[in-house]
């Protein structure tokens, strides 16, 4: 990182899929650069004029890449997105930055745990023979407490940045912006110490 410039924050998170993405996107960067930071959104990324024939996915992932590369760190929202857990994407995005070595950060708006949250879209019963909690296929459901995976939950963890945990209302859940707040300032405590 340059000192003579601010630390840079990749902003991971569904919000790009919002009718608003481009104002949530805004928010964040200003709340970035009110912490010292310049927030690095994926909608800045030009994908306009390119080649006939260019694949628009591929230029996304690409233009994103270049973004992650360019980044100090990442906040990553990870609240429920189209089903129990995360967004993919996002939790892709989170394992790239951990595996460059770079500081994660993440943050959840929805407070029910990922067994809890498993039990709302599938039949989920205890199987007293394994010890452990089973979907509608006879599957094993995570049941450690965490608010997803163990793979997300102890990345964070194990960076000493853990998971920022928010009960945001439902109308709210991909615009509250509280735990991203927690984020930055946890951000800033690590990437402004120096």
């Amino acid at each position: 990182m340059n000192v003579a410039q601010r630390p840079t924050l990749y902003l991971a998170g569904p919000e790009v899929f919002l009718v608003n993405a481009a104002e949530i996107g805004r928010r964040k960067q200003r709340l970035c650069l009110a912490h010292g930071f310049e927030g690095l959104f994926p909608l800045d990324n030009d994908i306009i004029g390119l080649p006939t024939g260019t694949r628009i996915d591929q230029a996304i992932y690409k233009a994103n890449l270049a973004m992650m590369e360019r980044a100090d760190a990442v906040i990553v929202n990870l609240t429920p997105f189209r089903g129990p857990g995360a967004d993919v994407g996002s939790v892709f995005e989170l394992g790239y930055m951990a595996g460059r070595g770079k500081p994660v950060f993440g943050y959840t708006n929805v407070a029910a745990d990922l067994a809890a949250r498993v039990a709302r879209f599938d039949h989920v019963t205890f199987d007293e023979q394994s010890g452990y909690l089973r979907d509608s296929t006879g599957l094993m459901v995570e049941d450690f407490g965490n608010a997803d995976n163990l793979m997300i939950d102890a990345c964070l963890a194990l960076q000493n940045h853990p998971l920022v945990v928010v009960d945001a209302p439902q109308d709210q859940l991909y615009e509250d912006l509280t735990g991203f707040e927690q984020c930055l300032r946890m951000a800033a405590a690590v990437l402004q110490a120096s």
